[in-house]
């Protein structure tokens, strides 16, 4: 009897030991850990959004995706989302979605390009041998960076409004387009009859200059031989369109803003809206692009600087051949995050009541409806899908411009 008590009390020494063994094995407590955080998470996530169907089954409010069928019953400034859908007071609440999806689109793209374009510019001025240049390129981007983007969306749009002249005295670019606190008035292109031919043909331009420049660039690492292409690039991208638009006998009439006894009639407003935002938005973001630029030159190393000169480049042909190339692919990487803070920034525009996503359906919608869960939800996801398409394709160029190993 007394040797079966010793036999059992060993075998459950032993079996506390293995419990010990495993309770302290680094593997199995990093996964026990991460099935509780799970677990918790989980939990969190159930009673919050329980908690949430419970608080708005309580106060009445509707809940689903039916509204965006209701009539949304009020006017929105006229911009390219208007007349890219035809947008009337009369139409639904998705109407007034896609109008504020084109509008935000377009202030990021145009945003985009300028706030590129500038910060190149001011990035490479920082660096001047040029005191003067150099000191107004770092004065520009401690101004511009210093001071909140809202304060500036303000700044600009009363400037603009208080600055430009009446309508009467609009200022007048060859009668051809006009300026005052309207906005900006162009020509607005009426396509016609056979105009897509004539988009087929400038797309097929660039499908086709791509690959002729991707066919001599592989002829060039082959034998060493460079052939310029700037040729057959302009006359597939200009020439062929231009081409195809007269054969098919100039289909794409303009309408023309005209001077009337009050305000102009006809012809496509930019909205003042528009011009501070966008303005806004492009000399913010362009000073951290500049930034970036300047630390991606400063990091090509001295000896390519002095290569280059060596070979007999000039400034400008080392500063377009050598550096830039290799500064971008440093330069890239934080570009990325202004780009999305660009996008995401937009949204402020309806301090100013431009247009865009947040201002009409996450304003005057969420408003008249209520239903802040779905009308939010959408927004959000508007935004997490842009800005993970501009991640996406600008990782890929990231990606292009790596250095190749043979």
């Amino acid at each position: 009897m007394k040797k079966l008590i010793l036999e059992s009390l060993g075998k459950s020494q032993h079996r506390g030991s293995n419990f010990r063994d495993l309770l302290y094995n680094n593997e199995v407590r990093s996964f026990l850990f991460q099935v509780i955080t799970f677990v918790l998470v989980i939990g969190l996530f159930y009673t919050a959004i329980g908690n949430l169907f419970q608080n708005i089954e309580d106060r009445g409010i509707q809940t689903g995706f039916t509204f965006l069928k209701n009539r949304a019953g009020f006017d929105i400034l006229p911009f390219l989302g208007n007349i890219a859908v035809d947008y009337t007071p009369e139409s639904s609440n998705l109407t007034v979605f896609y109008v504020g999806l084109i509008n935000t689109l377009v202030v990021a793209f145009i945003g985009i390009i300028l706030s590129t374009l500038i910060g190149l510019l001011i990035g490479i001025a920082r660096l001047s041998n040029n005191y003067l240049v150099a000191k107004l390129a770092g004065s520009y981007i401690e101004l511009f960076r210093n001071i909140p983007i809202l304060l500036q969306i303000l700044f600009w749009y009363n400037l603009f409004i208080n600055v430009f002249p009446h309508p009467k005295q609009s200022l007048s670019f060859f009668d051809l387009a006009f300026l005052n606190q309207r906005g900006l008035y162009l020509p607005k292109p009426i396509p016609e009859e056979g105009f897509l031919y004539v988009v087929f043909a400038f797309i097929i331009g660039i499908i086709a200059a791509y690959f002729i420049k991707k066919s001599y660039k592989k002829k060039h690492e082959l034998t060493g031989i460079h052939t310029s292409t700037w040729p057959y690039s302009i006359g597939l991208i200009l020439g062929l369109p231009i081409l195809v638009y007269l054969v098919f006998g100039s289909p794409l009439a303009f309408d023309f803003a005209v001077l009337g006894k009050f305000n102009l009639k006809g012809g496509m407003a930019v909205v003042p809206e528009f011009l501070a935002l966008t303005f806004a938005l492009s000399v913010y973001t362009a000073t951290y692009i500049a930034e970036a630029i300047r630390s991606g030159i400063e990091a090509v190393d001295k000896g390519q600087k002095e290569a280059a000169a060596a070979i007999g480049l000039t400034p400008v042909q080392s500063l377009k051949l050598i550096i830039l190339p290799q500064a971008l692919r440093v330069a890239i990487p934080p570009t990325i995050n202004q780009y999305l803070n660009l996008t995401k920034n937009s949204s402020l525009a309806t301090v100013i009541g431009y247009p865009e996503l947040m201002s009409t359906f996450g304003g005057t919608v969420l408003n008249q409806v209520g239903q802040a869960v779905e009308i939010l939800a959408m927004a959000m996801l508007v935004y997490l899908v842009i800005s993970l398409f501009i991640s996406l394709l600008l990782n890929y160029v990231n990606k292009k411009m790596e250095i190749q190993g043979r």
